[in-house]
């Protein structure tokens, strides 16, 4: 059973045309030290898909990427105790799915974005990856 997620990134320092620009062979999703995110990391399956949200400027889901990886020792980390995920570029919303728009869907409500809104990787149910995408058009 495909399992779905939400990662964040700030399009300054990493986009979604940066994630494109990387092509079948992805990116490594490193540099993740919260140990609740950590954990989601680990809980990713090879074919699970995420949704790809740009955080700070702009607030917004603005693509889907896939698992093409799973969980290895983040090379960021010298200590060794985080993991990372490589992750693959797989389309871009049409209409990108805003943090207000999420928060004004009363489906939605329930959402990690908007209760734990710094947690950098989180699970997204299927009932709510279906509304987004359909907020996103795809």
């Amino acid at each position: 059973m495909k399992n779905y997620w939400l990662v964040k990134s700030e399009p300054n320092v990493w986009s979604i045309d940066q994630q494109k620009k990387s092509g079948s062979k992805g990116t490594v999703w490193d540099g993740v030290r919260n140990y609740q995110a950590a954990n989601n990391l680990k809980a990713m399956k090879k074919g699970d898909l995420c949704f790809f949200y740009h955080s700070n400027i702009g607030k917004e889901i603005v693509g889907v990427v896939e698992v093409i990886k799973e969980h290895f020792i983040d090379p960021t980390d010298k200590e060794k105790r985080f993991v990372a995920v490589q992750l693959k570029f797989k389309q871009k919303l049409k209409s990108p799915v805003t943090l207000e728009n999420i928060k004004q869907n009363k489906e939605l409500s329930n959402l990690a974005l908007i209760k734990q809104s710094r947690l950098s990787v989180m699970p997204i149910d299927s009932k709510s990856w279906k509304i987004i995408c359909k907020l996103g058009k795809i």
